[in-house]
């Protein structure tokens, strides 16, 4: 819940500095507080429905491997309730994966093509460089790897916000996110 709380107070104070003159494709400064806020709200629950949908899942399947220790039920059921489980809990993490890609490419480009292109092709290769990192066992020789994407994703995240009253251009931006 901390987490919800900075994030409320961040967007508050972004919606409230940022966006009360956020500047405009012709070039005019109009008062966008409302849809910021609506957007953060929207990007909260969405996370807030993600984190609750994790948790259980990650709840059914403690509970599912405790009976299995008590002898209740056969290690057939008790497999495929642990794999559908296993699959919905990964199809929710990618779809919030992918609904936070498609939020931050328009940090980039406004150009759907672009998006659409980016999008897939980055998903494409993540995927494919993941299962071979994952075969090969280097994975777990990077342990700074997940400090650096939550550097990344901050780092694009002030990008973003700046960007409701300034112009920033789209080399500095694709930059920050690869370093």
């Amino acid at each position: 819940m901390l987490s919800v709380c900075v994030a409320l107070i961040v967007l508050l104070i972004t919606s409230f500095t940022f966006a009360t003159h956020a500047h405009q494709h012709g070039g005019a400064h109009a008062d966008k507080a409302q849809t910021v806020l609506i957007s953060g709200i929207a990007g909260l629950v969405t996370y807030m429905i993600v984190g609750g949908l994790s948790g259980f899942f990650e709840d059914r399947l403690e509970a599912e491997e405790e009976r299995e220790r008590e002898g209740e039920r056969s290690a057939v059921v008790l497999a495929g309730q642990a794999a559908f489980f296993m699959f919905l809990y990964l199809e929710v993490l990618d779809a919030s994966f992918s609904f936070d890609g498609v939020i931050g490419a328009f940090a980039i480009t406004n150009d759907i093509v672009l998006m659409a292109l980016g999008l897939g092709i980055g998903a494409m290769y993540v995927r494919s460089l993941t299962v071979y990192l994952v075969r090969q066992g280097t994975l777990d020789d990077y342990v700074y790897l997940e400090h650096g994407a939550h550097y990344a994703i901050g780092a694009l995240a002030v990008i973003l916000m700046v960007t409701i009253q300034y112009q920033i251009n789209e080399v500095i931006t694709g930059l920050v996110g690869s370093c």
